[in-house]
């Protein structure tokens, strides 16, 4: 994919400010469609082909039915003012009631899914779903939790996936220079885990680690070699896998530095934290501009594995790897 991430802000924003902004804002009118490519780059010559592709499809679907969504109703004033003032998220996930919007926006994912090839549990979800009002309401309230049974997994990817689409609509609307830290390992908007850290390569941001929220997809800065599940700087290391475990090809790494270049064959690395024995990928999309935190963190699921062999904790949260 040509030109810079969808991740990058807006250049007013970065050329104006001295140092790395705390938290960057969701694109939602063009994230979802860049996802879809990176997963069909991904998928090619892949173990995991078939749901990469899966996947591709629906974060595709994800971008071609925001046109048609009604606005999505923001936080009241007064809640807002609130959660700010007390450095609150101001979307709160405890208190979110599926609204119009959330849910004809799971309703146009489930109609436009139709189309799509996927296993039959899958499919059979998906036709669930689409004929019952109340277990799309259901299935949204329950998708937050984020903790399915094995029986509803196939509903839970989803409904995960309108709330992406919803929460970041939302999120898209706040103001970026007003959020702040609300929690160790914690979006500033929502209040959602991690589902990794990017190092960016933006102008006034080169270097930096962002930690992108698996629900809104809100980016906050983040010190790197620090844990972003407890904040320790003690005992940090970097794990990563082979190139040949992982079923991917080295990337070119000509005129590349070795450092540029190691990180250009695993741009997806584990950041390890001796103090809680937990882990959050950390990604270098300075290198690799086309890496997304979502669908490199799917395509690095052998990473996963290895590291649960080795007695690891996984600190981020992706609703692509329930199950596994």
């Amino acid at each position: 994919m040509a030109g810079p991430s969808v991740l990058e802000p807006s250049p007013n924003v970065i050329g104006v400010t001295p140092k790395p902004p705390f938290a960057v804002l969701p694109a939602p009118e063009t994230m979802f469609a860049a996802r879809a490519a990176r997963f069909r780059d991904l998928a090619e010559d892949h173990p995991l082909a078939d749901y990469l592709t899966f996947l591709a499809e629906l974060s595709q679907i994800q971008h071609d039915i925001q046109p048609s969504l009604p606005a999505p109703r923001p936080p009241s004033t007064e809640a807002m003012e609130r959660a700010l003032d007390f450095s609150m998220p101001p979307l709160d996930r405890a208190r979110f009631e599926p609204d119009g919007a959330a849910l004809t926006t799971l309703e146009r994912l489930l109609d436009k899914a139709v189309a799509v090839n996927m296993p039959e549990p899958a499919a059979a979800a998906r036709a669930k779903l689409a004929n019952d009002a109340e277990a799309r309401r259901t299935a949204l309230v329950q998708a937050l939790e984020g903790a399915p049974g094995v029986e509803t997994l196939a509903s839970h990817v989803f409904a995960a996936a309108a709330l992406q689409v919803h929460f970041a609509r939302v999120a898209a609307g706040l103001d970026a220079e007003r959020l702040s830290p609300v929690g160790t390992g914690a979006c500033p908007a929502c209040g959602g885990p991690p589902v990794a850290s990017l190092v960016v390569g933006w102008t006034a941001a080169h270097g930096a680690r962002f930690v992108s929220c698996a629900l809104c997809a809100t980016l906050w800065n983040h010190v790197r070699v620090k844990c972003v599940a407890c904040d320790s700087t003690a005992g940090i290391a970097y794990r990563e896998l082979a190139p040949e475990e992982d079923g991917a090809e080295p990337k070119a790494t000509r005129g590349l530095r070795a450092k540029e270049q190691a990180e250009a064959r695993a741009p997806v690395r584990a950041e390890t934290c001796d103090s809680c024995k937990t882990y959050v990928k950390i990604m270098h999309q300075h290198v690799v501009p086309d890496v997304d935190p979502v669908a490199d963190d799917v395509a690095t699921l052998g990473l996963d594995l290895k590291l649960r062999e080795e007695g690891w904790a996984r600190a981020a949260f992706n609703p692509y790897l329930l199950g596994y």
